[in-house]
């Protein structure tokens, strides 16, 4: 008997294996100097991780008929963004976290030095290969699209100004509109990013499917940032890989804790409906987004 989520964990694990082996080519070997930086890249994007933006950016080719070739450098690009950011996320400057992942974070393995160099090399390795990958379609403005659409999710606009929004919320009563933009901003917005950079690999791709994926991936976005704020208040902690509760010690206004348990609940499964009616100008090409948007809220980790 298939369990729930079968078709699309397949197709994750799938996506996972082939987003490893991108990265694997793109990283710095580890025997090239500055051998312990390129380690601690290595150490902090190899082997670990679901590949969630990644298998997004490949599911969304299978929408449009991006061949998954043609995404092999933005779906890597996104998981560096994401690497490197979650180095910086761990920094005792920022959550001070010491596991990630089920294991020690980047600055506790290595040092705190190192680490901000590894999260500021992967970034920009996020752009070389965007810029340069013989694979990506040979329309120079669609380049230039992924490029720009990864970059603004990645700044003020995006993960960098969302971060900087909840390291200023410590200890402050938000509401829910505005827990609702820091989390737009922090974690949503990488992942429409997600979508979107396959999106500009086909700049004929008609409007109205054009602006569905945005909106699907505007709603996932928020959508899995409740969840894991969920997760941090009923999750165990062997599954999700970090220690959980970490949000009310540290006094976060997290989704939970401004609108309570059930409504947040509800507004993931809201934003959940609203991602899949995102999709209705796509058939069956699009069941892998669809998929993923019942897996993403479902999860227990």
């Amino acid at each position: 008997m298939s369990r729930p989520h079968d078709a699309v964990l397949d197709r994750l694990a799938a996506y996972q294996l082939r987003t490893e082996r991108t990265l694997e080519r793109c990283l710095p070997a580890a025997r090239l100097p500055p051998r312990r930086l390129h380690e601690a890249m290595r150490y902090a994007v190899l082997g670990t991780g679901k590949r969630i933006r990644p298998a997004l950016c490949y599911l969304a080719g299978e929408a449009i008929g991006a061949a998954a070739a043609e995404l092999d450098a933005p779906a890597a690009a996104v998981e560096l963004i994401h690497a490197y950011s979650l180095i910086h996320d761990d920094l005792p400057a920022m959550d001070d976290d010491d596991l990630r992942r089920g294991r020690p974070t980047t600055h506790r393995a290595f040092d705190e030095a190192t680490a901000i160099l590894a999260g500021d090399a992967l970034q920009v390795l996020a752009f070389e290969i965007l810029a340069s990958d013989a694979a990506i379609t040979p329309d120079p403005a669609a380049r230039v699209e992924m490029i720009r659409t990864l970059a603004v999710a990645s700044g003020t606009a995006g993960m960098a100004g969302g971060q900087s929004m909840d390291l200023a919320a410590v200890s402050r009563r938000l509401n829910i509109t505005e827990v609702e933009e820091m989390h737009r901003r922090k974690t949503g917005a990488l992942i429409e990013a997600s979508v979107m950079m396959a999106a500009a690999a086909r700049p004929e791709l008609a409007p109205e499917r054009n602006s569905g994926l945005r909106r699907y991936g505007s709603a996932l976005g928020l959508a899995f940032q409740i969840v894991d704020d969920l997760l941090d208040v009923l999750g165990d902690a062997d599954l999700v890989g970090k220690p959980v509760r970490a949000d009310a010690a540290a006094e976060k206004p997290t989704y939970p804790a401004v609108a309570g348990i059930d409504a947040s609940r509800a507004r993931s499964l809201a934003l959940r409906e609203e991602a899949l009616a995102a999709l209705d100008a796509f058939g069956n090409e699009a069941d892998g987004l669809r998929q993923m948007a019942m897996y993403i809220v479902e999860r227990q980790q």
